[in-house]
């Protein structure tokens, strides 16, 4: 299949879908416009009905998920610039809706009733009156509640870039998949009537939850609607939030149970549409994720795929992740390839016999070492010589060089399983292995090594001395992978021990990038040397080393406001941004003229505006209530009467802070009141 085919075979759901979805959005404009009882209505309703009835045939339900701009049908997402269907999917949005479920039997009293009450405005009627998913008097009709209060995931990369963290489609897909997942429902569990938190975002967190609900269609429906936006997302989209939603899904597939993955790639669409989905899988997603949905989409399709070509695609999974660096793009490449070519084939039958599978298999999981050398017979004499050193409880010499053979080969996690999995009766042996891998010597190699050995890091970790925890940071200095260097300042920020002044030392490196994570490091520990001035890197030449001084200066007692008033001094936007984006909630009054002179900056980048004028809706300084009377005021009409400044994102969000903080002030009123009358429905709905 080609690309064009695929992505016409994707590009919106069913006909006959789709005119039911327009229907239920017009019925729905229709029941807010007009009051019970008009003549409109009951037609309105009738024609959904009719809809409903024709589209069931032999269903027992329609169900359709709703995500913020789109909705999710068939497993397929709407177009999310359709004016009609994103209207449907706000509106339902805006009551937390993730699903909804349209039953056999429907009458047009149930749709009345649903279209009644969703066309009330949840800020100004309160949440939908649901009981079990069910609206008194409408037994055909189930909607799907999500809770989203304090909603918050942040990017991995955390405030990694100079920017900070923004939020990007990349990061609002996994909330929503997470989200979706976690919603309350048949076989949820108690995390599911629960805003999601980064804890319960975890991939295995949100796999779990996908396992437990079995035939619940509504919630497939959700779920794979995201899985196929994440696939057509990272199809094009690059970045630091890109790779952490790359490696979220990775995981999330990864830890799915082979049948909910198979009925989710079946809950896809047909198989055009699963072979679509698989292939933009291909093109964007890590490599095993890709290999676990061609098997999930193989059996979904009633196709079969050789054990021989699993291991070859197995193979080169691994080499792309765990290879050569030279060898890593080539491996990722051919890969993706060979699925792409798979979509159209699946016939091979696997000739070989079962023990013979066997072993390939466990050749083909295993990556060649970064030196390129196979295991070689004397690097497994070496790990057994260690292993046997355990059960004996004694130690010796030839056990020092069989420990140092191993690391040197980069077998530090088969060290760690060993000790891991010691005999009590082998302390003597079990703490000169310990003692070995602590040192910094043997630290520096496990850090060092690409990706990095998390788990046999975070294993010694408890363990590790002063000087171990200098050796992470020469490593974290070095590091070429940004990955890395930022789950090394994840567990150096945990410490037990006090590593400020090696910290602080390291700040003399001529690098800016050594200079601003260790900035970075200092800010996570919360504490600075004694004696410590900051203005040298509060002032340094570098924009990035002087925000993220900054950032510190600002967690330091007594000196924040220093640093706000130091902040909304620089040239450089994005310093300042550092500045206004610490006062969004807590913005002290003497640093309050600084913010207003940004909020109505004529030459002000948009962004910056909008967080200013954010900070100003948080103050109850009369100074803010002028400034957001300022940008929102356009004077009088010819006829006198009070007039709204133009349209723009920073006019609607003064005017959104005025209806939060200020509605019962003289100078808010009038214009309040000019919003309320005004034709422009985003204007209306801002002070709501």
């Amino acid at each position: 299949m080609t690309d064009a085919a695929a992505a016409g075979s994707r590009a919106s759901p069913p006909r006959e879908f789709t005119e039911l979805l327009i229907e239920l959005s017009v019925a729905l404009h229709k029941h807010a416009m007009y009051p019970l009882g008009h003549p409109s209505l009951g037609p309105a309703a009738e024609g959904v009905t009719r809809q409903v009835e024709r589209l069931l045939g032999d269903r027992d339900l329609i169900a359709f998920g709703v995500a913020r701009h789109q909705l999710i049908i068939e497993g397929i997402a709407t177009d999310a610039q359709h004016p009609v269907l994103r209207r449907l999917a706000e509106i339902l949005h805006r009551h937390h809706l993730g699903a909804v479920s349209l039953l056999k039997g429907l009458q047009p009293a149930e749709v009345g009733i649903a279209l009644h009450a969703l066309a009330a405005e949840p800020d100004r009627d309160g949440p939908l009156p649901l009981s079990g998913g069910h609206l008194s008097g409408c037994d055909h009709i189930r909607l799907h509640p999500l809770t989203f209060e304090g909603l918050t995931i942040v990017g991995e990369g955390g405030n990694e870039g100079a920017d900070g963290a923004a939020s990007s489609r990349s990061a609002e897909l996994w909330v929503g998949l997470a989200q979706a997942a976690m919603a309350g429902g048949r076989g949820a569990g108690p995390e599911g009537d629960r805003a999601v938190t980064r804890e319960t975002a975890e991939p295995a967190r949100v796999a779990d939850a996908i396992d437990r609900h079995q035939g619940a269609e509504a919630y497939d429906q959700v779920v794979v609607g995201y899985l196929l936006q994440i696939a057509s997302e990272l199809k094009v989209a690059t970045g630091a939030e890109a790779e952490a939603l790359r490696a979220r899904t990775a995981r999330l597939i990864s830890a799915l149970k082979p049948d909910t993955l198979r009925r989710l790639v079946k809950m896809g669409g047909d198989s055009s549409r699963r072979n679509a989905f698989v292939l933009d899988a291909s093109q964007g997603m890590a490599v095993d994720a890709v290999i676990d949905l061609v098997k999930a989409a193989a059996d979904a399709n009633g196709q079969t795929i050789s054990h021989g070509l699993v291991r070859m695609l197995t193979k080169l999974s691994a080499h792309a992740e765990a290879g050569q660096a030279a060898a890593r793009p080539e491996a990722d490449s051919a890969l993706r390839e060979q699925v792409q070519s798979l979509l159209s084939e699946w016939n091979l039958a696997d000739p070989n016999p079962d023990d013979y599978r066997q072993m390939l298999q466990y050749l083909a999981t295993s990556a060649m070492p970064a030196d390129g050398r196979t295991a070689s017979a004397d690097d497994l004499k070496a790990l057994r010589l260690v292993q046997m050193s355990l059960e004996v409880g004694t130690s010796g010499p030839l056990v020092d060089r069989a420990i140092s053979s191993c690391l040197k080969d980069g077998g530090a996690q088969s060290l760690v399983a060993l000790l891991e999995r010691a005999p009590e009766a082998s302390t003597v042996a079990a703490e000169r292995l310990r003692a070995r891998l602590t040192q910094p010597l043997a630290i520096g190699t496990i850090a060092s090594r690409e990706p990095l050995d998390e788990s046999s890091l975070d294993f010694l970790l408890p363990s590790l001395s002063y000087d171990g925890y200098g050796t992470l940071l020469d490593v974290l200095a070095s590091s070429g992978s940004r990955v890395t260097r930022r789950k090394l300042l994840d567990r150096l920020a945990r410490t037990p021990l006090d590593v400020v002044g090696l910290v602080a030392s390291r700040l003399e490196d001529d690098r800016w990038y050594v200079q601003r994570n260790m900035l970075l490091l200092l800010g996570r520990v919360g504490r600075v040397p004694e004696d410590f001035s900051i203005t040298r890197w509060t002032t340094h030449g570098d924009a990035r080393i002087r925000a993220e001084a900054l950032r510190l200066q600002m967690s330091l007692p007594g000196q924040r406001e220093q640093a706000l008033r130091t902040a909304f001094k620089d040239a450089d936007a994005r310093v300042v941004r550092v500045g206004v984006a610490s006062v969004q909630h807590d913005c002290p009054p003497r640093v309050l003229g600084f913010v207003v002179g940004l909020a109505q900056g004529v030459r002000v980048p948009d962004d910056l505006r909008l967080l200013a004028v954010q900070a100003l809706g948080s103050s109850r300084e009369r100074a803010a209530l002028d400034a957001l009377v300022a940008i929102t005021d356009g004077g009088k009409s010819m006829f006198g009467r009070k007039k709204l400044a133009a349209k723009s994102v920073v006019m609607l969000a003064a005017m959104r802070a005025l209806a939060a903080g200020w509605r019962a002030h003289p100078l808010a009123e009038p214009l309040l009141a000019a919003a309320s009358m005004s034709p422009d429905d985003d204007i209306r709905d801002t002070i709501r």
